[in-house]
């Protein structure tokens, strides 16, 4: 029942998923709202809940009051092993916080972390943390490391992920006392880690896996969908002012711009996975339209295929000693 565009955009997506096979699709939320959306579709389950975390709540007092409310309930639903995964545009700090509280954290884990998935040019970078956790000891970023990298391998088909710290230069001396900290001891983790990297080689595939503070990650999550934005229009206006020869340019590109923008929307992905709790939670962008939440499930159905979530217990516990909390 969360997001800009909910129920109905998230019912939409529902349904696209259900008929590609994706596996058995639950909703959770107002059944007197949701059963029109369906129409005579069949084989789509409700679970029938009232209440709804409001966008703007808090994520304390969402924890509070989540008994009875979609968002609680769907988290439920995974934790009591009546789902496999939970898809939410919702409230993200609420069902991140939620998720925290009623799946708790993987053993070894001291902060979940948000994995966005980001557009690189020569195939998908995962950032670690893109907004959960805005401070962060070092050791926390090199489980941000050890998660994002079990993602890439078993969602995205990286058989050796490479682990780069964001820094404000490749050279090992460079970065705040955290980032320089962080990097040796990714070092000496279970992971490949290939140094420090500079925001301009993330989307140039430097690395496959890219960790950071959840305030920076956010930062560059934001800039880059701001970015992708930002070309689309100077795009479209530059044609738009060139005349009868730019309206025929455009007209003979728009195969390339229609490419280029399937690989510049956050709706390819659809969501990003939160990262080190008992349970595979993706947290879909709150603008997402019906073809954003058939990726952000098509997603969370290929998470639990692969066991994401013992691929990170298993990742975690091969570091050397245990993680500090």
């Amino acid at each position: 029942m969360g997001g800009d565009d909910a129920p109905g955009a998230i019912v939409a997506g529902a349904l696209l998923a259900h008929r590609d096979g994706l596996g058995r699709i639950v909703l959770v939320g107002d059944r007197a709202q949701l059963e029109p959306l369906l129409g005579a579709e069949r084989g789509i389950e409700i679970v029938d809940s009232a209440g709804v975390v409001p966008m703007d709540a808090a994520a304390a007092q969402a924890v509070r009051k989540s008994e009875g409310t979609s968002l609680g309930d769907a988290v439920e639903l995974v934790r009591d092993g009546r789902a496999d995964a939970v898809v939410s545009a919702g409230n993200s700090g609420a069902f991140l916080a939620i998720a925290l509280i009623r799946l708790r954290t993987i053993p070894g884990i001291a902060r979940p972390a948000i994995g966005a998935v980001l557009p690189g040019r020569f195939g998908p970078v995962v950032l670690c943390d893109a907004g959960a956790n805005v401070d962060c000891k070092p050791e926390w970023l090199v489980q941000f490391g050890v998660m994002g990298s079990a993602y890439a391998r078993a969602a995205l088909g990286i058989v050796e992920p490479r682990v780069a710290v964001i820094s404000v230069g490749e050279e090992p001396s460079k970065g705040n006392a955290q980032s320089i900290e962080a990097a040796a001891l990714l070092a000496a983790a279970p992971v490949r880690f290939v140094g420090n990297i500079e925001g301009k080689d993330i989307l140039q595939n430097h690395a496959d896996v890219v960790v950071a503070d959840g305030f920076v990650g956010n930062v560059i999550l934001k800039t880059s969908e701001g970015n992708a934005k930002y070309f689309g229009e100077v795009l479209r206006e530059s044609y738009a002012s060139a005349g009868i020869g730019g309206k025929l340019g455009a007209l003979f590109s728009r195969g390339v711009f229609a490419k280029m923008r399937v690989r510049l929307d956050y709706a390819t992905y659809g969501g990003a996975p939160l990262l080190g709790v008992r349970g595979n939670c993706v947290v879909a962008h709150g603008r997402s339209d019906r073809v954003a939440i058939r990726n952000a499930i098509r997603q969370a159905a290929a998470l639990a295929e692969h066991d994401l979530v013992g691929s990170i217990g298993a990742a975690v516990s091969m570091s050397a000693g245990e993680p500090a909390r």
